[in-house]
């Protein structure tokens, strides 16, 4: 239980950010009826029960309660849900995904490996009896079966637990049917293997083959009698897991899906509906060519539907690829530099709006999210909206400033919404676009409330968010320096940059939660500064682009943030410190270790020092083949000897942290930094996680791994 007694570190731990006991994974009924979705008792408890929610007068009741299902037992997970929950960055328990029948009516989830199914409308859950662990279950649309992976097979059962059946079995270890391969997963947002008819009839399966990928050991030093792990990770350059899609009838007979797998390894996406024939999104390895194919269900040929080319890469998008309900091929391209919504083959939107996801689509509009674009009358800096978009038009559903998202169906949108003068997020349900209910969070109140400032920094404008100590005078956002006004000058603060820096992670938010961690270093006496340089979404295909072959160029644009709001905040040039995770980390490692002009120390946590140990379909992305483009490798590692060019003097303080128990940037990354800055003969500190993977959800070691830092950065700037 926390206490007021706690500190934030403890606080934001124990809640995961203040993230538990808010509802989230919601499903609307087609019907509008019932609305589900997932939510813990408190802000403390990990485990989510399955709700129900009815929006006709607001009334929810408890449809699943994993401590109930489970008898009071404790949780034990099978290795290969694990790896799906890291891949997830799923760090709560009990149920944490679930998927329904079309008339979300039946439920299903996996709890310790077991299959469990839920009636919605009656709030009963029960067991049945398969074959484990389970991974993965989801009912067929009619709602008379559940299909489910377990050692690699993909079987069915029926709903009410007789006739379970293999529809597919591995034929060696290295296979399994009806899982996401390992890069799916991580970078594609294709955490799914199977997809059902919408016949109920047949199911598409994707069959993974990892034997070509090459082998890593995974171990934990501090458990030495614990055998490593023996996984396969296809790092930049190297090869694949091979990937084939067969169509699956409940008998067992199968038909391959057909395509040009040679050309267009990646099968990055599959959409089944009632509105076509099922359609793939597939990829060449380089990502600059991609290839939308509808598929002939009986004999598994493709035929062509649209083609995409860029020179740098082709982006995937969530919600995307579908079918319009009158059959028309809905996409997100990047068209006439903007990021569009085109249905068939006419753009409906254009340089206002930078689309983000397709959140629903119905015959009369499709939902989207979306940020301001390049021609937008106003920067809105760091907020997402949610839209209706037809063929008369652009109408924002969300209004309030903030971070917004929608789900959709029946005349009924939940409307998920973080603002920045508000805690958390509130989950409000509308029918017809009027609001009717709330759903109830048990999240936490952070008790902190940032002091930030949203603004542009630099020549290139890039999105900034300040943040400064909460009991630092005055106002922040005007020049202190000589001149610049005629009050007293007040002192100038230590810096510290908080960035990721890089695609896919935008932390320049016009939400509340999003800047606590940051707040929370401000107010041990620095002034925090957080930039969205170019590679981060958000503004425009060409600003996420213009990392192509050259990461470094996040470096030039956080120096350029810096030194300018410098001008206008009382930050001390010759005190900054820069911290990261991941990309970040990797960005904290670069900027020391390049710029000791600019940064006076870092901290690097599980950074990716050599790219070419990252895996390839985001690796390659950006920097294309390690072997074909060796220099555009060294220019953005760190370990290189382009990657150790500064001059060896001044020395900066530099925090390398690393999870020895890391899968996806394994701590390779980090022994091979610390080696060569030790024969380079640069001081630096080594602090390994043990048992600790890409996330910290574990509680002593998120709440310490904060003090350990700000401790750091104390004896590197000397705050007062």
């Amino acid at each position: 239980m926390t206490t007021e007694s706690d500190s934030f570190p403890r606080r934001h731990a124990r809640t995961q950010r203040f993230t538990l006991g808010a509802p989230r994974s919601f499903t609307v009924a087609p019907d509008g009826s019932r609305v589900a979705y997932l939510r813990s008792a408190s802000g403390t408890d990990r485990a989510n029960s399955l709700w129900v929610l009815d929006p006709s007068d607001g009334t929810e009741h408890l449809a699943a309660d994993p401590h109930a299902l489970l008898g009071g037992a404790s949780e034990d997970l099978p290795p290969a849900e694990r790896a799906r929950r890291e891949r997830s960055r799923e760090g709560s328990a009990g149920i944490v995904g679930y998927a329904t029948d079309d008339a979300v009516e039946l439920a299903s989830f996996a709890l310790s490996g077991r299959l469990f199914t839920a009636e919605l409308r009656a709030g009963t859950a029960r067991a049945l009896s398969v074959p484990g662990p389970v991974i993965d279950p989801r009912p067929s649309p009619d709602g008379r079966l559940v299909a489910y992976v377990s050692g690699g097979a993909l079987r069915v059962v029926g709903a009410e637990g007789e006739g379970d059946r293999a529809v597919a079995e591995p034929e060696s270890e290295s296979v399994s049917y009806g899982l996401a391969e390992f890069i799916a997963a991580e970078e594609m947002g294709r955490s799914r293997g199977y997809w059902w008819s919408p016949e109920s009839d047949r199911l598409l399966v994707a069959r993974v083959d990892d034997t070509p990928v090459e082998r890593w050991w995974i171990s934990d030093p501090a458990q030495p009698k614990r055998d490593p792990q023996h996984v396969p990770y296809p790092a930049a350059g190297t090869a694949n897991a091979e990937v084939r899609l067969f169509v699956f009838g409940l008998d067992g007979v199968r038909t391959e899906v057909v395509w040009d797998r040679a050309r267009y390894p990646y099968l990055a996406r599959v959409h089944w509906s009632g509105a076509g024939a099922p359609l793939l999104l597939v990829q060449a390895r380089d990502q600059r060519s991609q290839l939308f194919l509808a598929v002939d269900g009986d004999t598994g040929a493709t035929r062509m539907v649209h083609a995409d080319e860029d020179p740098i890469w082709l982006d995937l998008f969530p919600g995307v690829p579908c079918w319009s309900p009158s059959g028309q091929l809905v996409r997100i391209a990047d068209e006439g530099g903007a990021r569009v919504l085109a249905v068939g083959e006419r753009p409906l939107t254009g340089a206002q709006l930078h689309v983000r996801a397709v959140l629903d689509v119905t015959s009369d509009d499709v939902l989207v999210s979306a940020s301001a674009g390049q021609d937008a009358e106003r920067p809105e800096i760091g907020e997402v909206h949610v839209y209706r978009v037809n063929e008369l038009g652009v109408e924002r559903i969300s209004q309030e400033p903030g971070v917004h998202t929608a789900v959709r169906a029946g005349g009924v949108t939940v409307l998920v919404s973080a603002t920045p003068d508000r805690p958390g997020s509130v989950a409000r349900v509308l029918r017809d676009g009027k609001p009717v209910a709330t759903v109830r969070s048990h999240a936490e109140d952070p008790g902190l409330s940032p002091r930030v400032t949203l603004t542009e920094g630099g020549a290139r404008r890039i999105p900034c968010a300040v943040l400064m100590p909460r009991d630092y005078p005055g106002d922040t956002s005007q020049p202190d320096r000589a001149g610049g006004t005629d009050r007293p000058a007040r002192p100038l603060l230590p810096v510290l940059l908080d960035p990721y820096g890089g695609p896919h992670g935008p932390r320049v938010l016009a939400a509340h939660n999003a800047h606590l961690t940051s707040q929370w270093f401000a107010d041990q006496g620095f002034a925090v500064v957080v930039a969205d340089g170019r590679g981060t979404p958000g503004r425009s295909p060409a600003w996420e682009k213009a990392v192509h072959h050259d990461f470094t160029v996040s470096l030039d644009d956080q120096i350029e943030a810096l030194q300018d709001l410098a001008k206008t905040h009382p930050l001390d040039l010759d005190r900054v410190a820069i911290r990261g995770w991941s990309y970040g980390g990797w960005l904290a490692g670069l900027a020391v270790l390049r710029r000791p002009d600019v940064f006076h120390a870092g901290i690097a946590g599980a950074p990716v020092t050599d790219w070419r140990l990252y895996d390839t379909h985001y690796t390659e992305r950006y920097l294309g083949d390690p072997g074909a483009l060796p220099d555009v490798y060294a220019r953005s590692s760190l370990v290189t000897d382009e990657g150790l060019s500064a001059p060896a003097e001044p020395h900066r303080p530099l925090m390398i942290v690393h999870g020895l128990a890391d899968d996806n940037v394994v701590v390779a990354h980090a022994l091979r930094l610390s080696s060569a800055l030790l024969s380079a003969g640069r001081p630096h500190e080594v602090l390994p996680l043990s048992g600790v993977t890409h996330m910290t959800p574990q509680e002593q070691v998120a709440e310490n791994l904060l003090l350990l830092q700000v401790d750091f950065l104390k004896r590197a700037l000397r705050p007062a």
